[in-house]
């Protein structure tokens, strides 16, 4: 780990942008002529500081180096903080039948 610090705040990031992923954005289709329906960041809602949880996330690191992948044996992580996510709305679908971007969004 070159930096530890900005390694967790890369993976709470990762996090978060999953929840929300999950949780608040979604492309709208009309169902009269197939076209998008929010087709502007106008329409679309994207979330902000305000919408993440206020709770306590433990990150751990296993420290491994790959001397295979470059010389200093060190890979950035990238977006891997949002597999979890994908996994949990997933899990919730079939939980409850319905998707959780559906139980947010206003009916109309």
């Amino acid at each position: 780990m070159l930096n530890t610090k900005t390694a967790r705040s890369q993976a709470m990031g990762g996090m978060l942008w999953g929840l929300s992923h999950a949780l608040l954005e979604s492309t709208l289709v009309d169902a009269r002529d197939g076209r998008w329906a929010n087709t502007g960041l106008g329409e679309y809602l994207v979330p902000v500081n305000a919408d993440a949880p206020d709770i306590d996330i433990d990150i751990e690191f296993v420290d491994v180096q790959d001397k295979v992948v470059n010389p200093l044996g060190v890979k950035g992580i990238g977006e891997i903080g949002t597999v979890g996510a994908a996994a949990n709305t997933n899990a919730t679908v079939y939980a409850i039948a319905e998707r959780a971007a559906d139980l947010v969004r206003p009916r109309s």
